[in-house]
């Protein structure tokens, strides 16, 4: 963890704020004291911080999280200026710049969105400058509930390419059940899936403001470390031991190799707009030997999406195998099944030749 030259630190609402609503400042203070120490020793910091939506309960005298979109919404747009103004004060006490990042699921979803905010993270990077990132809860719909932010962390550490990933709550580590209930035990380990097999998970806070839970933190581990970069799970009061290489939390071991950041973003960051079916040769042909999606293993297809929207591959049982890009409207595709390319580009033109999901633009899931 010492060695870690870039890394990606998750604070949740709970960790920052009073049960009542609003911003504690003694805890972002505390906080960034920590990450302001990270910096001093020679590392990148990026900030992924929840919290917006909570600021704002106080200021608006809502008692507790509202429930209804608009509510949220208002909540977040007053909270998320008092959330960044601290942390710009309390970063500015150690000479350190910050700058505000907001992102939607489509600025991880879509490829154009996802090339623009990762340059931005990068730049901001190398100007020496804190990013803060949040989810844009002013504008957002279904993206209030990505997760607390913990899925959104794990993509920005793949996006700006982190050696560690460090999530803080309000629970000191991953438990096989309910922390409160006696005889649970803290797993300080976790080196795959097998590990995770009699662990139950569930929605696990104490001051109510929050989204997530424990699901949404292995969720966002399993993303992580799927993609080479390491996870600890731990409590904020516990980040300034974590963030020294202590043993606290739960360590999430890598499980996977770093893939170029287009797969991370295909795999992990995009929702299909429908499904291809193919039949159990083209199944062998895109699995085992890495082929391109002709037409001819088509037997199917179900959604509406258009050229250059990701779509699943499904076997002949209905299970995605494999994520990809595909080449051809959803009105175009009945055309194409089972028809080899010779056959397409005699009868419809040259440009129905081409593959429907190529090899480099397609992700085995």
């Amino acid at each position: 963890m010492l060695d870690a030259k870039r890394i990606v630190v998750k604070v949740g609402s709970s960790s920052l704020t009073t049960a009542a609503g609003g911003i504690d400042p003694a805890r972002v203070r505390r906080l960034v004291d920590v990450l302001a120490a990270v910096r001093a020793r020679g590392a990148e910091v990026v900030l992924v911080s929840s919290g917006a939506i909570a600021a704002g309960l106080s200021p608006l005298g809502l008692a507790r999280r509202p429930r209804g979109l608009a509510a949220q919404q208002a909540a977040a747009s007053v909270g998320q200026g008092l959330l960044v103004h601290r942390y710009t004060e309390e970063f500015a006490r150690h000479g350190l710049v910050t700058g505000q990042v907001l992102l939607t699921v489509d600025d991880v979803t879509r490829r154009a969105h996802y090339r623009n905010a990762h340059q931005t993270l990068a730049q901001l990077l190398d100007l020496g400058v804190v990013p803060v990132v949040n989810e844009n809860d002013t504008v957002a719909t279904h993206e209030i509930r990505f997760g607390d932010n913990d899925r959104l962390a794990a993509l920005v550490a793949q996006m700006v390419h982190a050696d560690l990933l460090v999530l803080l709550s309000d629970v000191d580590g991953l438990y096989d059940g309910n922390p409160a209930t006696p005889g649970t035990t803290m797993l300080s380990d976790v080196r795959g899936e097998a590990d995770l097999a009699d662990v139950k998970t569930g929605s696990i806070g104490a001051a109510g403001v929050g989204t997530g839970g424990m699901v949404t933190k292995v969720e966002a581990a399993r993303i992580a470390t799927g993609a080479g970069i390491p996870v600890v799970l731990t409590s904020a009061d516990n980040a300034s031991a974590a963030l020294a290489g202590e043993r606290v939390g739960t360590h999430f071991h890598a499980t996977g190799k770093r893939r170029p950041t287009r797969l991370l973003w295909l795999a992990h960051a995009t929702e299909p707009k429908g499904r291809l079916e193919l039949d159990a040769g083209a199944v062998r042909a895109v699995v085992s030997r890495g082929a391109s999606l002709l037409a001819a293993g088509l037997t199917g297809v179900e959604g509406n999406f258009e050229a250059g929207d990701p779509v699943d591959l499904v076997d002949p049982d209905g299970r995605p195998v494999a994520r990809g890009l595909v080449n051809f409207d959803a009105a175009e595709v009945p055309a194409l099944v089972g028809r080899s390319s010779r056959q397409l580009r005699d009868d419809l033109g040259p440009g129905y030749g081409r593959v429907v999901v190529h090899r480099d633009d397609m992700v085995i899931l």
